[in-house]
Formats: structure tokens, C-alpha cells, sequence
């Protein structure tokens, strides 16, 4: 048997992907939770924009987790979308709904899931986040994705504080990972200044090389692990201290 279970969203691209690759345990098994699949693990597909989809994953971890036996079980969330970006009241209302249901619903409903989930086994769990500087600073045309960062920090200082409190099993973080080399922020410098204000500040930060490695973002990620991080955590990678 496997000594580790990793489920990772959003595995497809982009941190989840880098995620994959640089997991760090010899014997794992990882779970990629994507549409799209391509990471090279076992692939559980689900579009997580869609909340009958979450239904399935809720099954997913019940049926993997209360019965593992292995050393610990960690779910990373990193699935998530720019998309719409541009003014609220000024986009497309279905892809809008689309964001709030993926940035901010789901992580919350898969957090819940994944907790309940682990209540019902008897090994050491992680939960983590991918968030954003975005979740506390302000960013035109990124309305619903920092209101779904935001969202996802204030939840781990809740969930994390709960789980100590009830003397639960999983240690909850939220982390910044920084401006990372990806598809994303290819994304981002292609919008037009009436969408995005902001977009030279990434242009500027991409000429001069400081959009980070996502195999060294992801490396760092898993450090934390082993980072003695208060439960509920809210973390930015560029800060030294982290």
C-alpha cells in the first residue's frame, strides 16, 4: 500500500502540473482532479466550475480516504480561473458565474469535503490552498478572482482554527506562491489596458526575468510541509520568513 495520498487540482497546467512533478514522496499515490487530465497520474475528471461536480469529488474522498492506511493524505487545491477579466457589470455573465463558482464556492465545498473525509480515517492530513497577493490587493479587472482569494484565505483561518480547537487531524494552509511562469500570466500580458489597468506591471515583470520557476514555486510548496506553520495559516512564498 501507498504510504501517501495526494489529491491535486487543476493538475493539468500550470502549479498543479509542476506540483505533480515535483512531488516528493517515494511511494504516493497522486490524483490529478482536472477536466483535462495530463499530468501523468491517475486522473479523476470533473470541471470544478460545475457544482454537480462536487458531489463527485465529495464521493471521491469518501471512498478513498476513511480506509487509508498510509502516512498521510494531502489535498492541494490549485485549480482556478482568471477568466473573465475585465470589469464587473462589463462582462460576460455566464463565464462570470462560472469564476465565483470555481474561485470561491468550490474551495470552500471541497475543503469541507476533504474534512469530513478525513474526520472518518485515522491518519495525518494536509489541506492547502493556492491563493494571491490579489486576495488583498486591489486589481481591476480581477473583481470576482481577488473576491475568491479573499475568500479562501478568511476560510483557512476559520477552518484551521476549528481543527485545533476540535483537536481534528488536518493542518489547513492558504499560500501566495508569487507571480509564477505560467499560462496564466501569459494570459495576463495579452490583455488590453481597458480590461486590466495593470498589465504592464507584468509585461515589466516578465521582461526583467522575475516571474518565478513553477518547478521551484512547487518545490517550495511542498517544504511547507515540514514548516511548523500554525494551523490556518495564511503564507506569501516571497516572504523570506515563509
Amino acid at each position: 500500500m501507498s504510504k501517501s495520498l495526494v489529491f491535486v487540482s487543476g493538475a493539468s497546467s500550470g502549479i498543479g502540473l509542476a506540483l505533480v512533478r515535483a512531488q516528493p514522496f517515494d511511494d504516493a499515490r497522486t490524483i490529478d482532479i482536472s477536466r483535462r487530465g495530463g499530468a501523468g497520474c491517475e486522473h479523476f475528471a470533473a470541471d470544478l466550475a460545475d457544482p454537480a461536480e462536487w458531489r463527485r469529488v465529495d464521493e471521491l474522498f469518501d471512498r478513498e480516504i476513511p480506509g487509508f492506511a498510509g502516512e498521510r493524505v494531502i489535498f492541494i487545491h490549485s485549480a482556478g480561473t482568471l477568466e473573465p477579466i475585465g470589469y464587473a457589470g462589463e462582462v460576460d455573465a455566464g463565464e462570470y458565474l462560472r469564476n465565483v463558482l470555481l474561485n470561491s464556492a468550490a474551495p470552500q465545498v471541497l475543503g469541507d469535503a476533504f474534512l469530513r473525509a478525513v474526520a472518518k480515517g485515522n491518519t495525518n492530513a494536509w489541506l492547502i490552498f493556492i491563493s494571491s497577493g490579489a486576495a488583498s490587493s486591489v486589481y481591476e479587472g480581477w473583481t470576482s478572482y481577488g473576491a475568491g482569494k479573499a475568500a479562501v484565505d478568511q476560510w483557512v483561518r476559520a477552518a484551521g482554527a476549528e481543527q485545533d480547537r476540535r483537536g481534528g487531524g488536518c493542518r489547513v494552509l492558504s499560500v501566495a506562491p508569487g507571480v509564477v511562469a505560467t499560462e496564466m500570466q501569459e494570459q495576463i500580458r495579452a490583455m488590453p489596458t481597458s480590461a486590466f489597468p495593470e498589465v504592464g506591471k507584468f509585461v515589466a515583470l516578465h521582461q526583467s526575468g522575475e516571474l518565478r520557476d513553477p518547478a521551484i514555486v512547487a518545490g517550495d510548496l511542498w517544504a511547507l510541509l515540514d514548516g511548523g506553520h500554525a494551523n490556518g495559516a495564511v503564507l506569501d512564498l516571497r516572504d523570506p520568513e515563509e
